[in-house]
């Protein structure tokens, strides 16, 4: 049936976050089983797939510029633009002759469909819904992410936090839940295909609730029990999904590992107010706390947004000295960016780019800081690590991995040994 997709080449751009690459892997898997052939993004296709982004305006315009880079490699592919940039700007998106086809949220799982059409008839239909509207968990399913040792499993889809510098809600909708049946399949095929490590992410993960009512804690334990499956990682958590009876649950589970990237974006209370966050600071460093009176120094990451409307030189003091006090593992520091259609953008107290760069500045250096110290804390220990890659420069063949806590490690051997050790847990001493 599908003879216009089999053996033509295509390729796939991601941009955004690991939800973003979950669907990007499930499109590729969906399009291969029908014969088509991924190459990558420089290389000859016919057909060219930019799954975008759009919570930032720079990330709308990174987006276009990848869009046109892909026509200007492939002058004559198919250039398909899909995801949360087509949510926020179909009518735009569609009048660019460099496009051919738009795909919004919640149509990806019909990429094979909507290309068959377009390849027999050189049209489409409307491949685009109001997302706001719908309670449809948009189900796809991976079978292998190409060239991972490790497989990002979405679970659940939307937001309802609106937080003031966000567009998230209104181009991934409410939230909605996978059937725990689904997910517990897919990860089961994953592990019969040799993955070793999922990662269960979603867009508001601390909201998953599937329709029998299991939540994320019970997710988790069905997942453990998984023949094969050797580690779990949680994606983005919110604080309020810490609490002693979910630490309970997980932490004498040997395959959940003890890494929480538990979200922040400030540590100013007042600051979080204009943000629209649903916690203090206060309350965040109690939630970090617990972790730590559970797991020993259990790897906690977060993000924080600097130069926030409004925010002085008072509240980035309150910011960064509270940060010292909770010294994360890693901390992710962006820098605001207006995103327009969010409250924020249309705040007052608009803060300069150079006092954003100042502030970085030294929040990345306290970070860097922070990560070093923790990783020195693990020296001269004995760690397991999932080999994931290696590679060889002058003085050798390396091995790469993550430990359970996604410390990062880099070690010398032969290279028989790398080769034969990729997708293997193996024990390093630090």
């Amino acid at each position: 049936m599908f003879v216009k997709i089999m053996d033509k080449k295509f390729n796939i751009y991601t941009l955004g976050c690991k939800v973003n690459q979950y669907e990007s892997d499930s499109m590729a898997d969906e399009l291969k089983s029908k014969g088509a052939r991924l190459v990558g993004f420089n290389e000859a296709a016919d057909i060219c797939i930019i799954n975008t982004c759009s919570v930032t305006n720079m990330a709308e315009r990174k987006s276009r510029q990848i869009i046109h880079r892909a026509k200007k490699l492939n002058p004559n592919a198919v250039i398909v633009a899909a995801g949360c940039y087509v949510q926020a700007d179909k009518e735009g998106l569609e009048s660019d002759n460099q496009i051919d086809i738009v795909v919004g949220n919640n149509r990806k799982k019909d990429i094979v469909r909507i290309l068959e059409e377009y390849f027999q008839v050189k049209d489409v239909q409307d491949n685009y819904i109001d997302i706001n509207k719908t309670h449809e968990y948009e189900e796809m399913t991976l079978i292998k992410p190409e060239e991972h040792t490790r497989a990002y499993v979405k679970v659940q889809d939307g937001c309802n936090n609106f937080c003031s510098y966000c567009i998230i809600p209104y181009t991934r909708g409410r939230i909605r839940s996978r059937k725990l049946s689904d997910v517990i399949a897919e990860i089961r095929g994953l592990a019969k295909r040799g993955l070793k490590e999922v990662v269960i992410t979603g867009i508001n993960l601390s909201s998953y609730k599937d329709e029998d009512g299991t939540e994320l804690l019970g997710l988790l334990q069905k997942v453990s029990l998984i023949d094969g499956i050797e580690r779990i990682r949680m994606g983005s958590l919110e604080p309020r999904i810490i609490t002693r009876g979910f630490l309970e649950g997980i932490c004498n589970n040997k395959k959940i590992c003890p890494h929480f990237h538990l979200s922040l974006q400030s540590a100013c209370n007042e600051t979080l107010k204009r943000m629209n966050r649903k916690y203090t600071i206060e309350e965040y460093m109690e939630k970090c706390k617990l972790i730590r009176s559970y797991y020993d120094r259990p790897a906690i990451t977060t993000d924080v947004i600097v130069g926030f409307p409004g925010e002085t030189d008072e509240e980035f003091e309150v910011t960064k000295a509270n940060l010292e006090t909770l010294k994360l593992y890693e901390m992710h520091i962006f820098k605001y960016s207006i995103r327009n259609g969010t409250v924020a953008a249309t705040m007052q107290g608009q803060v300069s780019d150079h006092i954003k760069d100042v502030r970085s500045d030294i929040l990345l250096e306290m970070a860097a800081k922070h990560k070093s110290e923790y990783e020195e804390s693990f020296r001269g220990e004995k760690l397991e690590i999932l080999v994931e890659e290696y590679d060889k420069d002058d003085s050798g063949c390396y091995i790469k991995g993550h430990t359970d806590r996604y410390i990062h490690v880099r070690r010398l051997n032969d290279e028989e040994f790398c080769v034969n050790n990729i997708n293997n847990i193996i024990e390093i001493e630090y």
